[in-house]
């Protein structure tokens, strides 16, 4: 199945190179030059991924990132940047980004970071958490179903971006194991990024705000003091 892509990159030749070599893994792409109407592009369309630069015309890629994620719009995104501060890509990251490169970046590196994010978003191809097996697993009135990459709470249907869904995942196939902030960055993030734990936290209060009834308050996802989270095991 051909899945779509929404490029946000005012340079033309790096957009039209991302295009063309987005097709070798049968995924079609519209390249907007500016922030304004990337935003409009990725809150109005539908896209399985969007490929963002930071350094944009109109508005900047954080910005556009930001307000995606302020209108619920889990779509997996990528973001790219020519700088070389850590600045940038932790912010990026905090804001719900799922990825970043810098430039120059290699075109086989970028299209193995897209095909990651695809996978992620299309369940029927790579069922289960990270290569597990497809499971429904419920607490309490909790629902996440790795089949259909899907997580209700009493029946209503909660979006989750593709970070959010697998640190739910975790905890809840190890209920009541505590997770340091280096832990969990490494086993849903991946070892590169080393360093930036406190994206973490970030990510840990969306989704609290998602899914528990006081994000304050917690009853789910509980902070362990001075080591990091855990699921609430005296659930039922």
């Amino acid at each position: 199945m051909v899945k779509r892509a929404l490029i946000v990159e005012d340079d033309a030749d790096i957009a039209n190179l991302v295009r063309v070599n987005l097709l070798d893994i049968d995924c079609q792409a519209e390249i907007v030059r500016n922030g304004l109407d990337g935003l409009r592009q990725a809150t109005e369309g539908q896209f399985d991924v969007i490929i963002l630069d930071i350094m944009l015309p109109g508005l900047n890629g954080i910005e556009v990132c930001r307000r995606i994620r302020q209108q619920h719009v889990t779509t997996p995104i990528l973001m790219l940047t020519s700088k070389d501060e850590e600045i940038d890509k932790v912010l990026a990251l905090d804001l719900g980004a799922d990825d970043y490169l810098t430039k120059p970046f290699s075109v086989r590196e970028l299209l193995a970071r897209v095909k990651a994010r695809l996978r992620r978003s299309a369940p029927d191809k790579e069922p289960g958490f990270a290569g597990g097996a497809t499971t429904r697993i419920a607490l309490r009135d909790l629902l996440l179903d790795t089949e259909l990459h899907r997580v209700s709470i009493g029946g209503r249907v909660v979006e989750l971006t593709a970070k959010e869904f697998d640190l739910l995942a975790l905890f809840l196939k190890h209920p009541g194991r505590t997770y340091t902030r280096t832990q969990l960055l490494d086993q849903v993030w991946g070892y590169s990024y080393s360093g930036y734990e406190h994206t973490v936290n970030s990510h840990i209060n969306r989704l609290r705000m998602k899914i528990e009834r006081d994000a304050a308050r917690p009853e789910y996802v509980l902070t362990v003091w001075g080591v990091g989270y855990k699921l609430n095991d005296g659930l039922s």
